[in-house]
């Protein structure tokens, strides 16, 4: 497999291959998606907290795409190779961001943010950005160029994997520290299956996963926010006015939408319900206007960016290249697995946007990037 090369240009010349259409049509399709469910699920709830405004989130949703949308087809023109010479600046910018927000971040606009005191937030001249999202990224890029550079070395303990357990355990901490620990825990994850595709020795894994399972179990029941969020998930009902009001509303939500849901806009648990209706659970609410079909189409559309980001992964021959499509697609698929699993209760509740369709400006704006550097990436084969 080719390893990571000095590329000779920045653009690629016109007679490269082209990019792999059917990622950018479905992404397209979840963004027009995305606007038409925001303003659905924002519309009431704006209206009694912003001032009249129906069309509050809405409009800041339709200002990121603008800036997101175009910077993703730009990406898909940058040779993704010269991501690799920006390694270190990714890694940097992450770990400042993360550090800043310990000392003048904020807590987030929506989604479960807001609670606990949570510090997720930088704002700047009225533009909000979670650094958590940039460093997710951030990590993927670094670890990635890494694990190509030093192939032979993946499987070495002091060579291979202490530097890369230890940039994890940075970006990871500083995360933890917000306190985000669901994030915390998908970035230390997004890092273990990174370091296995890069070819580390399964024994330090299986190492590693038994000391992780000891650590979340230690760290979940630390506080008694997390420790009620690890119970309540799986028997809501048992406080339905306390912790598991939110998913109470998901189940109503869900199970009021039956096999074609009540029709777009016609969701009775956004009437303030249901709380987060416009970025965190959001699935639940296009699940009650268009119920399972409508929902089983949305996951199926997801299932299709990453099975096609998984095959030019496997068909890629350039060791960054492939690891770095592998990368993004676990990321994404990842994050739309966690945030369907806690609408539907398999998982505990957590703040995990869904992406392009939740709303919130952040995690718009990096997965629209990293499906352009996607979509670079698949150029190189023939998918």
């Amino acid at each position: 497999m080719e390893t990571a090369r000095k590329p000779s240009r920045i653009l690629y010349p016109k007679q490269t291959g082209s990019i792999d259409f059917s990622i950018l049509l479905v992404v397209t399709i979840l963004c027009a998606f995305g606007l038409v469910m925001v303003f659905s699920a924002s519309y009431y709830y704006a209206i009694h907290t912003q001032n009249g405004d129906a069309f509050f989130y809405l409009k800041r949703q339709i200002i990121y795409m603008a800036v997101g949308y175009p910077l993703m087809l730009v990406m898909t023109r940058v040779n993704y190779r010269y991501l690799d010479r920006l390694r270190m600046m990714f890694l940097v910018v992450s770990v400042v961001l993360l550090i800043m927000v310990l000392f003048i971040g904020s807590s987030g606009e929506t989604g479960a943010a807001r609670l606990n005191g949570s510090k997720r937030w930088l704002r700047f001249a009225g533009v909000s950005i979670q650094p958590s999202e940039v460093a997710k990224f951030g990590l993927i890029f670094f670890m990635c160029s890494y694990m190509a550079r030093h192939k032979d070395e993946m499987q070495s303990f002091t060579m291979g994997l202490a530097p890369m357990l230890l940039v994890i355990g940075i970006i990871a901490g500083l995360i933890f520290l917000q306190p985000n620990m669901s994030m915390a825990v998908i970035v230390a994850g997004i890092g273990m299956i990174l370091l296995y595709l890069g070819g580390m020795d399964v024994r330090y894994m299986l190492g590693m996963g038994v000391i992780a399972i000891i650590a979340f179990i230690v760290l979940a029941n630390a506080a008694e926010y997390r420790a009620a969020r690890m119970t309540s998930f799986r028997n809501p009902f048992a406080d339905p006015q306390g912790d598991g009001y939110q998913l109470v509303q998901s189940f109503y939500a869900i199970g009021s939408g039956g096999w074609f849901g009540k029709g777009l806009g016609n969701s009775y648990q956004k009437l303030l319900y249901m709380t987060y209706g416009e970025s965190d659970f959001i699935f639940a609410i296009i699940c009650e206007e268009f119920g399972f079909v409508g929902g089983a189409a949305v996951i199926l559309l997801y299932g299709w960016i990453v099975y096609r980001g998984m095959r030019v992964a496997f068909l890629c021959k350039n060791r960054y290249g492939s690891l770095l499509s592998a990368g993004i697609s676990i990321v994404f698929g990842l994050q739309v697995f966690i945030n369907i699993a806690v609408v539907t209760g398999l998982a505990p509740t957590t703040g995990q946007p869904l992406p392009f369709i939740s709303a919130g400006g952040s995690s718009l704006l990096v997965f629209l990037v990293a499906m352009g550097v996607l979509m670079n990436v698949s150029r190189d084969v023939s998918v």
